[in-house]
């Protein structure tokens, strides 16, 4: 399958997100992404950062600062060696880091935050799964 066809089917397809890219893990090739659905070469370098960071007694930098996806600004709820997960209002974004890849995703205000997670984390798993 391409990696068009995991944004496509896998990840939007599912109809719990309604946006999404897939990035190599040092964030600066996209392999595959929605139309319109643009990432910024320095919001993924806050991602790439994110992940390098160890944190400080438990909380990473990006949870007190918040993250930019889409020109847009997300509050970060969680922020671990294998998921970020950002709000804004109802909507939100889910980002999981493969062993090869950053799985870069969006979920309207219309899908509950755990549902979108589970449909990331899903496909993370079936990647890290299979080398990547």
């Amino acid at each position: 399958m391409s990696w068009q066809a995991y944004v496509d089917q896998s990840l939007v397809g599912t109809t719990n997100l309604d946006k999404a890219a897939i990035f190599n893990s040092e964030g600066n090739s996209v392999w595959a992404t929605t139309a319109g659905f643009t990432v910024s070469p320095q919001e993924m370098a806050a991602v790439v950062a994110a992940y390098k960071d160890p944190g400080t007694d438990g909380v990473k930098k990006v949870q007190s600062e918040g993250l930019h996806i889409g020109g847009e600004r997300f509050v970060v709820i969680k922020a671990d060696e294998r998921s970020v997960y950002g709000k804004k209002g109802r909507e939100g974004v889910v980002i999981v880091k493969t062993t090869q890849a950053l799985l870069v995703t969006h979920y309207p205000e219309t899908v509950q935050p755990g549902v979108a997670a589970n449909t990331v984390e899903q496909l993370a798993d079936y990647l890290i799964g299979v080398g990547y």
